[in-house]
């Protein structure tokens, strides 16, 4: 007589609000990546699996274990080997799988990894139910019975028809002559910007693209390509400027995240780059649904506004985001951390079509990139996103709130805690994974103002 033992039971920490995180000691060895993949599996009730891997070195093989155990559960996996994670949402639909998962840690640390996942139709997971669900599945290892053999299919011939999709965002033949300089950070980006370069050179475009770090390395011997941190800037300034290209992008490490860096070498921040893509869509459909994140809005309101848009306030979060595209049909969304997701692009984000629709628009005007949101910046002064370390978060939280209670502020707490004055506001935000406080002001056209408002608050936060 067999006595049948259950699985070990796993704790599994690395699941976090909207995806999975984890160091790679404890929290991501290769058997909690098998068992996610299994997990994720069951829960889906999924037949077909698009997976997909950043390059950093750990990926490989906790992609390896992910596909093990996909297997185990009978699925047959569409593999795209090295991608970025919008290629993986593309082909989630394109190819008609019930699920996808990117093995990525984008600009985490060396010694994490991750997945970014998807289920049928690109579609985030439910926060509430899906991945509670599958974590609970992973950690008991109690798993169905295996009812079939799964088989691993080469899917990497899927990137062609990811370009055809970015490319149909623009329009070709309003391209100019433009020289661009791409940092690719030594991630996942280098080749399929290659293969976007390819078909544009097909097309008879005239740009040409000045790459640097462009061949993916997974041991980042650059640093990990994390382009939003000041410190990691300069590289991409400097080049810019270095051959004088008409401007800039550099890419995070699945690049769903693209940064702007006009002419001069200055980035240009994400909540003016929404702004910029806002006058593109409305252009071409007016009166559309724009969807916006609340850290920094005024910009976004104002441009959709005197476009005869329709704009709409959304949490945080890149999920939040694309559900909110869903249930809005809003033409697109983006966030001033350089998120931005498209409708017609299964209403998920790219890092591709940004910086294409920005070669578009600076086509079309005859301006240089330094000088489109110039007026914005005037109007609508931006403090940036400023991280407080804080060990009493609801503490801070209501000192804020007293010192400015006689103003009579419009508060709101759709995302976080924001206070709206006449000429200023400020959105206060607590993240799940550390005691920080996220502050962010702008101020109605004073710069002077902005400092001001930015120095009191601080002061009140760390007292």
């Amino acid at each position: 007589m067999t006595i049948q033992h259950p699985p070990p039971r796993l704790p599994m920490t690395c699941f976090m609000a909207y995806d999975v995180r984890g160091r790679l000691g404890p929290e991501l060895i290769a058997v909690i990546a098998c068992r996610i993949g299994r997990a994720f599996a069951e829960t889906l009730g999924a037949t077909r699996i698009v997976v997909g891997r950043d390059c950093r070195a750990s990926s490989l093989s906790r992609s390896a274990a992910v596909i093990d155990g996909l297997l185990t559960a009978g699925v047959e996996v569409l593999d795209l080997g090295l991608s970025g994670t919008e290629e993986m949402y593309f082909d989630t639909t394109q190819l008609d799988a019930c699920g996808g998962i990117e093995v990525t840690a984008s600009h985490n640390p060396m010694d994490d990894n991750g997945m970014k996942m998807v289920g049928q139709g690109s579609a985030p997971l439910d926060p509430a139910t899906v991945l509670p669900r599958m974590r609970a599945f992973a950690e008991s290892g109690a798993f169905a019975a295996r009812r079939r053999d799964g088989r691993v299919v080469d899917a990497s011939a899927a990137r062609a028809a990811y370009v055809d999709r970015v490319m149909s965002f623009v329009d070709v033949d309003t391209l100019r002559p433009l020289k661009i300089l791409v940092n690719a950070g030594i991630g996942v980006a280098g080749p399929t910007c290659d293969a976007l370069a390819d078909v544009l050179a097909a097309r008879g475009t005239p740009m040409c693209c000045e790459r640097m770090h462009h061949a993916p390395d997974g041991r980042f011997p650059n640093g990990i390509p994390n382009p939003r941190l000041p410190e990691n800037q300069p590289v991409t300034a400097v080049a810019v400027v270095a051959v004088h290209a008409d401007f800039g992008m550099a890419w995070d490490g699945d690049f769903d995240r693209c940064f702007l860096v006009d002419h001069k070498g200055q980035f240009v921040p994400g909540e003016y780059v929404v702004g910029l893509l806002v006058q593109v869509f409305l252009e071409k459909e007016p009166g559309a649904i724009i969807v916006h994140d609340l850290r920094v809005q005024w910009n976004t309101e104002a441009v959709v506004a005197s476009a005869g848009g329709r704009a709409h306030a959304s949490r945080t979060g890149h999920a939040l985001l694309k559900q909110a595209l869903r249930e809005t049909g809003a033409v697109s969304g983006g966030e001033m951390s350089a998120h931005h997701d498209f409708r017609d692009f299964l209403a998920c984000v790219s890092g591709m079509i940004p910086w294409l629709l920005v070669a578009e628009l600076i086509s079309r005007t005859g301006q240089r990139l330094a000088d489109l949101p110039e007026s914005a910046r005037n109007a609508f002064p931006s403090s940036g996103e400023i991280n407080f370390r804080v060990d009493d978060l609801p503490a801070a939280m209501a000192r804020i709130v007293a010192a400015f209670s006689a103003d009579r502020p419009t508060v709101d707490h759709l995302d976080g805690l924001s206070l709206n004055f006449a000429d200023w506001r400020l959105n206060l935000r607590a993240p799940n994974t550390a005691p920080l406080l996220r502050l962010n002001i702008e101020t109605r056209g004073s710069t002077a103002a902005l400092q001001i408002r930015r120095a009191d608050v601080s002061k009140l936060i760390t007292a």
